[in-house]
Order: C-alpha cells, then sequence, then structure tokens
C-alpha cells in the first residue's frame, strides 16, 4: 500500500518496470543505472522508486527463488499481480510490457523491440504473428544475456553480437517453457550450433560434453575444432543469481546422449 502523499503505481507501470526487471541484471537495480534512470523519466518517477520497484519484483522472482534468493522482504499487491500473470500467460505479459515500452516511445514495437523485419510480409495478419513471435524471442534473449551478465556460460566469451540465447528445450517443443529463463543458456554462436544438434550436452552437475562424433573420421582436427571441444569435462559458468533448470538439462542429454559418446570416453 502507498504511504500518503505517495503516487500509487498503476498496472501500466508495472508492466513498464517488468519488462526493465527482465533487461538488466540482478545486483543492477539501482538508481544510477542508466536504464533505470531512462524508465523512470519515461513514467514520470524518481529513479529510486524505480530501483525499488525492480527489487520488489526480485522477491517474487521463481528463478531466484529456486536458489534461496530474495529480493526485498516487502512489496505491493501490483508486483504478485504481475507475476501471476505472467506465469498464466508468459508470451501476453511479454508482448504487452514491448508494446506498452514502443507505445511510450512513440515508436513502432518492431524497433523497439531490435527485430529484423527484412522478411517480414506486408501488413496483416500474417506480420503481427511473426512480430509476435519474434518480439518475444527477443525479450527470452535478453532475460538470458542479461541474467548471465553478457558471458558465454561455455567459453566466457563477452562479445554480445557473438552470444545467442540458446534454448534448453526448443521454442517449438515445449510452449510453458519458451520465456522461463531457467530454460536458457547464453552460448556464443558455435557452441550454440553444437548445443542445437546435440554435439553439445550439459551433464549432471553442470558439466560441459562434447560428441565423439566431432572427431570422428577426420583426418585432421583444425584449430577451431580443438577449441570448441576444449571445454570438455569443464564446469558451466552459471549465473549467480540462479541455474538453469536441471530437468531440463537432463532432458537434452538424454537426447543427445542416446546417439552420441563423449570425447573423454
Amino acid at each position: 500500500m502507498a504511504k500518503s502523499g505517495q503516487k500509487i503505481w498503476t498496472r501500466e507501470e508495472h508492466i513498464l518496470a517488468f519488462n526493465l526487471y527482465n533487461r538488466i541484471a540482478f545486483g543492477k537495480f539501482h538508481s544510477k543505472n542508466p536504464d533505470v534512470i531512462r524508465l523512470a523519466a519515461l513514467i514520470g518517477r524518481t529513479p529510486s522508486s524505480v530501483a525499488q520497484k525492480l527489487s520488489n519484483f526480485a522477491r517474487l522472482d521463481p528463478a531466484l527463488q529456486a536458489r534461496g534468493i530474495r529480493g526485498l522482504s516487502h512489496g505491493a499487491k501490483g508486483e504478485e499481480l504481475i507475476w501471476q500473470q505472467f506465469k498464466k500467460d508468459p508470451e501476453g505479459v511479454a508482448f504487452e510490457s514491448e508494446k506498452l515500452r514502443a507505445d511510450r516511445l512513440a515508436k513502432p514495437v518492431e524497433e523497439v523491440a531490435e527485430i529484423d523485419v527484412r522478411d517480414l510480409p506486408a501488413a496483416g495478419i500474417d506480420r503481427e504473428a511473426i512480430v509476435r513471435v519474434r518480439v518475444n524471442q527477443n525479450f527470452f534473449r535478453r532475460r538470458i544475456v542479461s541474467a548471465y551478465e553478457t558471458r558465454c556460460c561455455v567459453s566466457g566469451l563477452t562479445v554480445k553480437e557473438l552470444l545467442v540465447a540458446s534454448h534448453i528445450i526448443p521454442w517449438a517443443e515445449d510452449a510453458a517453457n519458451r520465456l522461463n529463463v531457467r530454460n536458457g543458456l547464453c552460448l556464443n554462436a558455435l557452441h550454440d550450433r553444437a548445443f542445437d544438434r546435440g554435439l553439445m550436452w550439459i551433464d549432471d552437475g553442470f558439466v560441459i560434453r562434447f560428441s565423439k562424433r566431432l572427431a570422428t573420421g577426420r583426418k585432421q582436427i583444425d584449430d577451431t575444432l580443438n577449441w570448441l571441444s576444449s571445454f570438455e569435462g569443464q564446469p558451466l559458468r552459471v549465473p549467480k543469481q540462479f541455474f538453469p533448470d536441471p530437468e531440463l538439462l537432463r532432458r537434452h542429454a538424454k537426447r543427445s546422449v542416446e546417439s552420441h559418446h563423449t570425447v573423454s570416453e
């Protein structure tokens, strides 16, 4: 409940704050963060107020709760309602948050969400459906990249343009986990491809494994392939605030291991 004299946060403001919560890393919810300052100006709030709201959202984040991390102990009903709605309809809430941000900035949602529109069909139902999917996919990407602090969880690469928000269980196969941050890994493009093709997986204990197929039948192993598989047996660089879902990793590993063996065997 707002204190006397304070302006009550609207649902739209909560949605916009939730959008920002998913775009910046945990631990950067402070009033000097440029993103916090920009949102505060956009909704007519102080940076301190926005920073506190982000911390309030953290107390309800299931990814943080899974690792026993808590945000502020008290918050508002508005944050609880947004989390409940996101749990029920993550794609709907994600798209709404991006659309509201675009409306506030007086820009197309395609531009604000930074999606590629060059291959989109002309205006119509088909275009709208594709835009919605791509906006939500980019929402997921920003959640993952920010959570992993813009660093590949295998190699440690920090070049943002070369990083991919890789789904552990693919987007098309598990609608319930499409936007689940624990269903994602931040990988460089090459390791993402290997992971997607089942040539790399994550074993129990968050240990990186590779398929023997990477070397089988090759007369000469080049430097790139050596680098790719050089992380065999090393621990995954997990985010500070949460672990990827072990059960989802097991599902992916089981599928990969059924037809491949690790390099170290």
